[in-house]
């Protein structure tokens, strides 16, 4: 009697958060095609009912799963503490700075990339999301750009995102975590150029 007791208690002491967990773990470790509501299920702990109370469908999931990683900052949202101060240049740059030792092997690259090609419809809530989120990461790297005087901030904002996701779309195919190094280094032939011509156009 005791232990069906305990385990109806687990599942209703934070199941939602439980669940999330999980379809964190297991989206980032194997795809979100290749999980299956059992899976999540047995991971997180609790039953397919409780699963569907939470979450309607799987779909439903995928979408607080992403919006629970939009809620945390990422490389490519340089709005650490510790860039607060430093000069435009310094945070469009920080956006490669990914410590290979920080991240764990294999290298499953950028969450919102991989779900764009995993739910491949434009008008999935899941697609549209990782859209946005992309959107909004150039948006916020052409501001900086701005705050940097460059004369075309959109197209430096533009190029620097294209190039941060032509990185993590390279290291999750080589399983390559050291490929921000070189990503890097592009960055900082692009950003200076355009500092330069700045500087340049400047009366």
């Amino acid at each position: 009697m005791n232990e069906p007791t305990a385990v109806r208690r687990r599942q209703g002491r934070g199941a939602r958060e439980r669940i999330l967990r999980a379809a964190t773990e297991l989206f980032t470790a194997q795809g979100i095609n290749a999980t299956g509501i059992e899976q999540l299920s047995t991971v997180a702990g609790v039953s397919k009912r409780t699963l569907y109370q939470h979450f309607r469908s799987k779909d439903e999931l995928v979408v607080a799963y992403l919006r629970s990683l939009d809620d945390d900052p990422e490389p490519v949202v340089p709005e650490q503490p510790t860039l607060a101060a430093a000069s435009p240049r310094e945070q469009l740059l920080a956006v490669f700075d990914w410590k290979a030792t920080e991240i764990k092997a294999p290298f499953r690259g950028c969450p919102f990339l991989n779900v764009s090609v995993e739910v491949p419809d434009p008008g999935h809530p899941a697609h549209e999301l990782a859209a946005a989120k992309k959107k909004r990461c150039a948006r916020r790297l052409a501001d900086i750009a701005r705050q940097a005087g460059v004369a075309d901030p959109e197209t430096l904002g533009e190029q620097l995102a294209l190039l941060f996701d032509g990185a993590a779309a390279r290291g999750l195919a080589l399983n390559n975590r050291h490929v921000m190094a070189y990503a890097r280094s592009i960055a900082e032939t692009l950003v200076d150029a355009a500092l330069a011509d700045a500087g340049r156009g400047s009366p």
